[in-house]
């Protein structure tokens, strides 16, 4: 074999493995929130989050998907342990999909959003990307209620360079169809629209 041939196939090989994707660069994508996430009464791998780790894979993304949701979560709780969680995974993308329990426990729209503000400066500052999940109560709640805690998601997305879904649980609250008997999570059938709630956000945060 000639010393050009070689030097062919050395090149090749070169070029093979620089446009490769190495295990070290694939996106980690961490979520953080309650049992929206956590995929409370249903099984895990009917749950939104285990919806996205199959769509990463069939659209051939390098991503890695960490669910670290817990069913009950406050934006208290999760600010305690994030510092913890972006160590131990250092994501590039953070999904925050917090607060709604804050609302139903009648907490101070205020210490959510000053939990939430900490949150997402923590992850900016590990340099992560942030997606903030909107959230809205009921409507037995009051209209006063209700409007000070939906507002706290809009000022933290204009504060904050952030990506923004407005209500996480829009066209799905509201659909019998799509929720357990509790009225509040949302069943199976409803986690296939809970990922295109986020999807065009999230898709922009990976391309």
């Amino acid at each position: 074999m000639g010393d050009g041939v070689v030097d062919d196939m050395r090149i090749g090989l070169l070029l093979l493995w620089l446009f490769l994707p190495l295990p070290g660069w694939a996106t980690t994508i961490l979520v953080v929130g309650d049992s929206l996430s956590a995929g409370y009464g249903i099984a895990v791998e009917q749950g939104w989050v285990a919806l996205l780790e199959e769509r990463l894979k069939k659209e051939h993304k390098a991503a890695t998907v960490v669910n670290a949701s817990i069913s009950g979560e406050t934006s208290a709780g999760a600010r305690r342990r994030l510092a913890q969680l972006l160590q131990a995974h250092r994501p590039d993308i953070v999904i925050i999909e917090l607060g709604g329990n804050d609302g139903l426990r009648g907490i101070a729209p205020a210490q959510t959003e000053a939990n939430l503000a900490a949150m997402i400066e923590t992850a900016i500052q590990s340099g992560a990307k942030v997606l903030l999940l909107g959230m809205k109560l009921p409507r037995n709640y009051g209209p006063r209620f209700r409007e000070r805690f939906e507002a706290v998601y809009r000022r933290l997305a204009r504060r904050y360079p952030v990506a923004f879904v407005p209500f996480f649980l829009d066209d799905v609250a509201l659909d019998d169809r799509l929720m357990q008997g509790d009225g509040i999570h949302p069943n199976a059938a409803a986690q296939p629209y809970l990922l295109e709630r986020i999807w065009p956000e999230l898709q922009t945060m990976l391309d």
